[in-house]
């Protein structure tokens, strides 16, 4: 068997849980079912990931990446927050919930599985707390970058806005209409920029006298 370095092995088995997961459900994926979707040996994945949990945490990290990804893909942060809001959260919505019902499905199993399963829930916890900062560092960056504030803190923003797409993501679903998602998503970011109100950081004068 050739050489495969640790790191490219968990991203190989990290990749074939999340096709599993997506398939089969959180409940249903058993640790030999990922392994034989990565084409490994059960005992080299549990090298890697001596636990489900281990895995599953993996998972999540893998999935955040990939939102985070694609928030910033094609986003013009020195445009304004409302800019890229607009465009971050269209991009992360093709990418990854149009094209990926049962990543998002996922995703919702997890946290379910968490709550039921680990006392006090801590996967799930960690998952939406991760997912808010995504969104929270995001809308910060882009403020930053064109120099403007926030009427609300950015941590408040960032809840807002992880609730407001995870309840049209759980519709969309549950009932896949694209037409009405798009819509509804459109309403759900104008009120989003009217709640965040950005403008711009005014400019200090200079201390200097003539």
């Amino acid at each position: 068997m050739a050489y495969v370095r640790a790191a490219e092995r968990e991203e190989q088995i990290v990749a074939a849980a999340i096709r599993v997961l997506g398939e089969t459900g959180v409940p249903n994926t058993t640790l030999r079912a990922v392994a034989a979707e990565a084409g490994v040996p059960l005992g080299t994945l549990h090298y890697v990931f001596p636990s489900k949990d281990k895995l599953l945490r993996a998972v999540l990290a893998t999935v955040i990446g990939d939102i985070s990804e694609a928030l910033v893909a094609g986003s013009e942060l020195d445009r304004g927050m409302a800019h890229a809001l607009r465009q971050g959260v269209t991009s992360f919505w093709d990418k990854l919930v149009e094209g990926g019902i049962g990543l998002q499905l996922m995703q919702y199993e997890l946290a379910s599985y968490s709550l039921r399963s680990e006392p006090g829930g801590g996967l799930a916890r960690l998952q939406y707390e991760r997912y808010s900062s995504v969104v929270t560092e995001f809308c910060e960056q882009a403020a930053r970058a064109a120099g403007e504030r926030c009427a609300v803190g950015f941590d408040t923003l960032g809840r807002i806005a992880l609730a407001q797409v995870d309840g049209l993501i759980l519709q969309y679903v549950a009932d896949p209409d694209p037409d009405r998602a798009r819509r509804d998503l459109d309403h759900a970011l104008d009120m989003l920029v009217l709640f965040a109100d950005p403008r711009p950081v005014p400019r200090r004068a200079s201390g200097r006298s003539g």
